[in-house]
């Protein structure tokens, strides 16, 4: 899909520890309670963005389009017999275009953003690419859903107001950390990504806790993670943080509790505990066909998995 030139300017393509320099000395002057600021300026020159990628993410259409035995359609069945649309939500969802994808399957999609700016940039770009075949509408029957921008904190709940979501719970939410971004820390960044690779290990448990009480109570209700990086050593540090199954297994059974991790970074597995209130069952896990250049090796073969997880 090309960009227009109202949705993109010209990038400054820096190599990865120029861009993280770059990134550094920009937040310098947007420290503290000023963040929301810094991110709006970069919004708002448009021409470093290296976290926005402009299209859906791969692994997202992958398992819309290839495991809807496991997460099913955007219909949601009440127990009357009647159907609504499912409510959708993105956190982080930069420039809304994972948005306008589960908008083109049926869903009800909130995208949310940190940003004013970027949520004017999600508007700006929907209305210029809604008519394009990649977000053409998926199903006849179902129709596209709708979608709505909003500003705000994922961790607190004002923004919920603003969307009217029902009983404040989404049938669906979709977690993914990805690009530059995710490798950056500093200035108390890493609070703003909010998303699981992004953060230190001791920030997971809120995370979970979090996910667990947006997502609905309900059997068609799922939380869907690319989980990103796979493979990496658990003593690495980050950000990225080593992110493998077993360390989304841990904090999804049991959240807003401390898991225990070793010295050297890697998630203790305590396989006799029982699981903790509010917790996920993981239903299902797998490689996508397809993903970002940056969850694949050298040779192109994916490391990202997707895992699908629903209440108890």
């Amino acid at each position: 899909m090309a960009a227009t030139a109202a949705t993109r300017q010209p990038q400054k393509d820096l190599p990865l520890e120029e861009s993280r320099a770059y990134l550094k000395n920009h937040f310098k002057d947007h420290s503290g309670a000023k963040y929301k600021d810094g991110w709006d300026k970069l919004w708002q020159a448009g021409d470093f963005l290296p976290w926005d990628r402009m299209v859906p993410s791969p692994a997202l259409a992958d398992t819309l389009n290839n495991h809807s035995h496991v997460v099913g359609s955007a219909k949601l069945v009440l127990p009357d017999g009647t159907t609504r649309r499912k409510q959708a939500l993105v956190p982080g969802c930069g420039r809304g275009v994972d948005v306008m994808l589960l908008q083109s399957y049926g869903y009800d999609v909130v995208g949310l953003e940190i940003s004013a700016k970027a949520v004017e940039a999600c508007e700006t770009y929907a209305r210029e690419t809604e008519n394009e075949e990649l977000y053409g509408c998926k199903d006849e029957k179902l129709g596209k859903g709708s979608r709505k921008f909003v500003v705000g904190d994922f961790y607190a709940d004002e923004w919920l107001d603003k969307v009217g979501v029902k009983d404040g719970v989404f049938e669906l939410i979709y977690d993914y950390t990805v690009s530059l971004f995710s490798e950056l820390s500093f200035n108390g960044l890493l609070i703003l990504l909010q998303f699981f690779c992004a953060m230190n290990p001791s920030m997971r448990p809120a995370w979970a806790n979090r996910m667990s009480t947006l997502l609905a109570p309900n059997p068609q209700a799922n939380l869907i993670c690319l989980e990103f990086p796979t493979n990496k050593p658990p003593n690495a540090g980050g950000p990225p943080y080593s992110s493998p199954p077993k360390a989304y297994m841990e904090h999804l059974s049991h959240p807003g509790e401390d898991v225990p991790y070793t010295a050297e970074g890697e998630v203790k597995v305590n396989p006799l505990a029982d699981s903790g209130p509010g917790a996920l069952e993981r239903v299902g896990h797998w490689h996508p066909t397809d993903t970002h250049a940056i969850g694949k090796d050298t040779e192109g073969k994916v490391n990202d998995y997707v895992s699908v997880w629903r209440h108890r």
